[in-house]
């Protein structure tokens, strides 16, 4: 238990929020005003090149800033066909307001681990889900963010990059733009955004830790439920026994894919469920819900190029059974 412990006490970002300070990236030729982006231009370049190579945005992102007029020369509009030379400052203007009335504003206590010009860090609670739906209208997580965007005046989407299920508690990452939020998901795919888990399982397994790789597919005539099926996605999870008690074992996991409801189905296929997961293996006193909490999460920040490690606090239902 101790190295949970150091765990939970670990600061290993400080709040940035009220930085100012320009940050650099690796080469030291990009620096962030605000949520702007300035290139200082270090050869002749076109425009293109600039925003395909430096920036690396998408085409579909790349014509919407250009067509917007938010990539600007020395201050001035241009279009992806201008030339570039040496000392000119490209600005891509990442500030300009979106609509996101589509959610309705809710007072809550967010648990805000970690929090920048671009990035939003929170603590979700379990039993609170992402987003809103029809069932959860107003009490999602991404209602008290945006209620937390209003009361700081940034008229912003929200855009969870993570997301995790109604009954994990743990931490979720909202991209405060789109180019932020484009970043993380190519990061995903790269494998370069890695997302660990602690999960209380049912029992004691054979090995103390390995690798899960069974493919994930949608359970036939359910919208919910997953199963292991041959024809399903590739879902890989890596685990390490952290602590056996009597009746179950602590297990850390480090998800290399993200399939829907992975780690509780890879441990229900082996025979040991989550414990409190009512879907995959059976409902207990000991806990309400299924005892996971996404407690790291460690990515490279899009702009300035630094390993950021973020770690969210083990909630209270969970701590207990750790005694």
């Amino acid at each position: 238990m101790e190295n949970i412990e150091n765990m939970e006490n670990t600061k290993s970002i400080k709040n940035n929020k009220n930085n100012k300070n320009s940050k650099n990236n690796k080469n030291n030729s990009i620096t962030a005003n605000g949520m702007n982006l300035i290139y200082e231009v270090q050869e002749d370049i076109s425009i293109n090149d600039v925003l395909t190579n430096i920036f690396h945005l998408s085409i579909r992102l790349k014509n919407k800033l250009i067509n917007s007029k938010n990539v600007l020369l020395n201050g001035t509009f241009v279009d992806t066909r201008t030339i570039a030379h040496l000392q000119d400052l490209i600005t891509i203007a990442l500030d300009y307001e979106e609509d996101n009335s589509n959610i309705i504003p809710t007072k809550m206590d967010l648990k805000i681990v970690y929090e920048d010009d671009f990035l939003l860090a929170i603590n979700k609670s379990a039993g609170m889900p992402v987003h809103p739906s029809i069932l959860h209208f107003e009490d999602s997580l991404s209602n008290g963010v945006k209620y937390y965007y209003d009361l700081i005046g940034l008229k912003k989407k929200i855009r969870p990059v993570n997301r995790i299920d109604l009954n994990t508690s743990g931490l979720v990452l909202f991209a405060k733009n789109e180019y932020i939020q484009e970043q993380l998901i190519k990061e995903m795919k790269n494998n370069e955004f890695k997302k660990t888990y602690l999960a209380i399982v049912c029992g004691k397994l054979d090995k103390k830790d390995g690798i899960i790789d069974f493919p994930i597919s949608r359970k036939e005539n359910s919208i919910i439920e997953r199963c292991i099926s041959q024809n399903g996605q590739n879902a890989i999870t890596y685990f390490s026994i952290l602590k056996e008690y009597d009746n179950y074992s602590l297990v850390e996991c480090i998800l290399e894919t993200g399939r829907t409801h992975q780690i509780r189905v890879h441990f229900s296929y082996l025979g040991h469920p989550l414990l409190g997961d009512s879907l995959y293996g059976n409902k207990l006193d000991l806990i309400n819900r299924q005892a996971l909490h996404s407690y790291k999460i460690k990515f490279i920040h899009p702009v300035n190029n630094k390993k950021i490690k973020l770690l969210a606090n083990i909630p209270e239902d969970i701590k207990k059974l750790l005694k």
